[in-house]
């Protein structure tokens, strides 16, 4: 690293992104490009304290690179000790901007931005991008977004005027990050774009192609983005994803990218930027399940079910291994869709089963009602009535907990009501195999009356079940029926911990054969092969998307 001193003002500067992606720089009083500056002295030809204020300044720039904030903060508390005794007013400035920039750095944000103002009160503050850089940062770390946007937007511009494309364009790319903070999408997709040309204008394509990766995802937000825009965005981003050499950042990329396809329903694109992106996330198993997660999703909303469900198993296994309940929970959901709709309810209403475990356990309480609707729709393809019943009264009761779900709870208690009509329709018919129950002839002798009586008396009892139900028919018959069937998915029950036992409902299922036309009379809910994610964040702290519900994951 070199070191200048510029006007009797210690100045050196860092390459941007060098550690957590913050600019952290000597401030300083420095001439107009076209102004020649001061070669650097010998440091033995300094005053002895000035040297010293330099090699302080120096190892707290090390300290900073080498994720030791709290060394930083001792060396540049040290060195703005020894500038209080210069009577330098520069020299002070700087050290002020040095430490101030360390307080933001090691995550105090108010006692960094009150040494900031200190070194602003030169003449010349208003025309040093780093200073205007590190408020912004300071302000951002606040909460304070429209002057952190006013800061950011004014270092661009002044690391234009410089012709530092790099640094103009990393200035951008925080304001974006800042505009997306507060939602505002039309100004968050022209910071990433302005960012986007400032880069290839340094000949940075790879951090090109990582801001025109941050545009697409947010112009798939905004109503002012047409997908030919999109779509014209995201090519661009590919065919400079090819100048991008570290293999984590290029699997990252392309997990966003196919993210953003999705959103726009471009599922054979979206399929084409996660398939290469196996290979580079091998090592990386975070990533990895992120990509088979979006791949699965992506293949079941092209109606490629086989393919798909290798995929979902995968994702499914490496989140459990990593603790990720609610991913794993989505992915058995997808399975659960997958198998459905290549007609193994079997199979589809077991990993509905543990998609509902994972929901609860994370107390997703929209998702539980979603797949709780989803398994009793599997019920009733199956005959079990009692169970769909069952199934719809819980998926009423998690949505008791979700606000704005007038028009779900309206469609759940209209299927409830269908599939009660149904149970009770199937009860009140004759079963061929029930065992007749003979009433006493009015002939007999009180005591033939009265042993009939007591051996008849509890099959009336256990009969009369609430609701008016029956026993369907003799318990060898029912295991009969239960062996033939082969193994049902048993019916997910709350445990004492609130999550979900996989064993056999108290209430026995249906086994027997119901009319089709009775079960048309249910109204299925039109069921979406794919729902966008919300926006995961991928790895890095910066980029915002994506690990979907039942579909991309989540970069979720």
């Amino acid at each position: 690293m070199s070191w200048q001193q510029v006007s009797c003002t210690l100045s050196g500067r860092l390459h941007p992104g060098e550690f957590t992606c913050y600019r952290f720089n000597m401030a300083s009083d420095e001439s107009p490009p076209e102004e020649k500056k001061v070669k650097r002295r010998s440091s033995r030809k300094l005053p002895k304290k000035t040297a010293h204020i330099e090699d302080l300044t120096s190892a707290g720039h090390t300290a900073l690179q080498e994720g030791r904030p709290q060394d930083a903060l001792s060396c540049f508390e040290q060195a703005l000790k020894i500038a209080a005794q210069l009577q330098d007013s520069r020299v002070l400035r700087a050290c002020c901007f040095n430490l101030g920039a360390a307080y933001v750095e090691a995550g105090r944000p108010q006692k960094g931005l009150d040494f900031l103002r200190r070194a602003r009160s030169g003449p010349k503050a208003e025309r040093l991008p780093d200073l205007q850089f590190n408020m912004a940062l300071a302000h951002n770390a606040l909460g304070q977004s429209q002057e952190a946007t006013a800061c950011f937007l004014q270092a661009a511009q002044l690391y234009r005027s410089q012709g530092d494309g790099g640094s103009e364009g990393d200035a951008c790319m925080e304001m974006g990050h800042c505009y997306s903070r507060i939602q505002d999408w039309s100004l968050a997709v022209q910071s990433f774009l302005r960012a986007a040309e400032s880069y290839k204008v340094a000949s940075m394509l790879d951090s090109a192609a990582a801001a025109l990766k941050e545009a697409g995802s947010h112009m798939v937000q905004s109503d002012q983005f047409s997908h030919d825009d999109v779509k014209d965005r995201l090519t661009e981003c590919l065919r400079l994803s090819n100048i991008v050499g570290d293999p984590s950042t290029l699997g990252e990329l392309y997990l966003s990218v196919g993210v953003s396809y999705c959103r726009i329903r471009c599922f054979q694109e979206a399929v084409t930027c996660f398939q290469p992106a196996l290979d580079l996330a091998g090592q990386r198993p975070p990533l990895l399940a992120k990509l088979l997660h979006n791949l699965g999703a992506a293949l079941n909303s092209l109606g490629k079910f086989s393919s798909a469900m290798d995929y979902h198993r995968l994702a499914a296994g490496l989140y459990g291994s990593l603790g990720c309940r609610a991913d794993q929970a989505r992915c058995f959901n997808n399975l659960a869709i997958a198998c459905s709709q290549l007609g193994d309810d079997q199979e589809a209403a077991e990993s509905f089963i543990l998609a509902l475990q994972g929901f609860r356990d994370t107390e997703d309480h929209l998702a539980e009602a979603q797949v709780c609707e989803l398994l009793a729709e599997c019920y009733l393809r199956q005959r079990k009535l009692q169970k769909a019943v069952q199934l719809y009264k819980q998926a009423l009761s998690a949505l008791s907990y979700c606000k704005e779900a007038e028009g779900v709870q309206d469609r759940l208690v209209e299927h409830l009501s269908a599939a009660l009509q149904q149970s009770l329709a199937v009860t009140q018919r004759p079963h061929p195999g029930r065992t007749c129950l003979y009433l006493p002839h009015p002939h007999s002798s009180p005591g033939g009356q009265d042993v009939r009586k007591s051996c008849t008396a509890p099959s009336l009892a256990a009969n009369e079940q609430s609701g008016g139900q029956r026993l369907e028919a003799p318990e060898a018959g029912r295991k009969g029926e239960a062996s033939s069937g082969g193994q049902t998915a048993a019916e997910p029950t709350r445990s004492s911990e609130g999550g979900v036992s996989d064993c056999a409902s108290l209430t026995p299922g249906f086994q027997r054969s119901v009319p089709s036309e009775k079960l048309h009379q249910v109204k299925l809910p039109h069921l979406s092969r794919w729902s966008p994610p919300p926006p995961a964040q991928v790895t890095s702290e910066r980029q915002r998307h994506l690990c979907p519900v039942g579909s991309p994951a989540s970069v979720h």
